[in-house]
């Protein structure tokens, strides 16, 4: 019965010791728990950074897209280079068999334009000062033979006016009606007048005609490509613009040409109507001339006709 008790107090002793050691044990780690939980809170972001540092090399994927306008230039670049290639010339290889014919013609009638004005000017400028040189020469003659003398044997309009009026002096010979020899000499003048007009407009109906009708001609053209550049579209399935644009560049290459054929034609027919119609008046004034010392011959020839009948009569 004593070893009980003992036993008590030996299980109590141990339980208080044990209750002791505890309470120390926690009063040692009480403090120690605030750091270890700060010590474990920075783990989680470093789990949680792990992804965000795998995560960190998606930037990178935008790569392809930087490669992406490299790719892209291509076609911008085969674009420009398309639209390099249509030049006039590559439009015209181009072109449909009859836009081709209709763009060559147009052209043709340019060449044509340029080719009467570079004559005309020479002509005009020549016969004007030819002409104008001529009235110099027989602005002091006193009859016909002079002047003709005065000219020599030029083969001008004033020369071939005053042939006829000598030539009309001398076939009317022995007629006493000299208003009957004026009016034949001026029909003769007439028609030389009329002749050097039909002369020196010669390749001005071919300027009103390639001005008249180039630009129509260049029209045609352009509803011909244009209605090709619509059979293409339907044919293609597509309204992309790259598909109608060719054609359609085509076609108003045909209306330029023709009023680059057409334009020119029409300035220049202006410009010779004007410089032709001064001429003209310079043929006129030489008519004139010619009239002129014809009718002083006959007044002559009437005069020493006169004086001889008189000498008769006073013998």
């Amino acid at each position: 019965m004593q070893f009980r008790p003992l036993l008590g107090r030996g299980m109590n002793k141990s339980l208080s010791r044990a209750a002791y050691s505890g309470i120390v044990a926690l009063a040692i780690f009480s403090p120690a728990l605030p750091s270890l939980a700060q010590q474990a809170t920075p783990q989680t972001p470093a789990v949680t950074q792990a992804p965000t540092a795998q995560a960190a090399p998606a930037p990178a994927a935008p790569a392809p897209h930087a490669i992406a306008p490299v790719d892209g230039a291509r076609p911008l670049k085969t674009a420009a280079a398309g639209l390099r290639e249509l030049s006039p010339w590559s439009m015209f290889l181009s072109a449909d068999v009859l836009v081709k014919a209709v763009m060559i013609g147009l052209a043709f009638a340019s060449l044509v334009t340029w080719t009467i004005f570079i004559a005309k000017m020479i002509e005009l400028s020549l016969a004007q000062r030819k002409l104008r040189a001529a009235l110099g020469k027989i602005s002091d003659a006193r009859s016909l033979a002079e002047a003709q003398f005065a000219l020599g044997a030029r083969g001008s309009v004033l020369s071939a006016l005053l042939s006829a009026a000598m030539r009309e002096a001398r076939l009317s010979a022995g007629i006493s009606s000299d208003n009957g020899i004026k009016e034949r000499a001026a029909s003769s003048f007439a028609e030389i007048v009329r002749a050097e007009a039909r002369r020196i407009r010669l390749g001005m109906g071919l300027l009103a005609t390639i001005g008249a009708t180039s630009p129509f001609v260049g029209l045609f053209g352009t509803v011909w490509g244009i209605m090709n550049s619509f059979i293409g579209i339907s044919k293609s399935q597509t309204t992309n613009l790259a598909v109608v644009a060719p054609g359609i560049a085509e076609a108003l290459l045909a209306t330029a040409m023709g009023l680059v054929a057409a334009i020119p034609a029409v300035i220049i027919y202006n410009h010779f109507s004007r410089v032709t119609k001064g001429y003209l008046e310079l043929v006129g004034r030489s008519s004139g001339a010619a009239g002129r010392l014809l009718s002083r011959d006959l007044d002559r020839t009437y005069v020493s006709s006169l004086g001889t009948t008189h000498s008769h009569a006073a013998e």
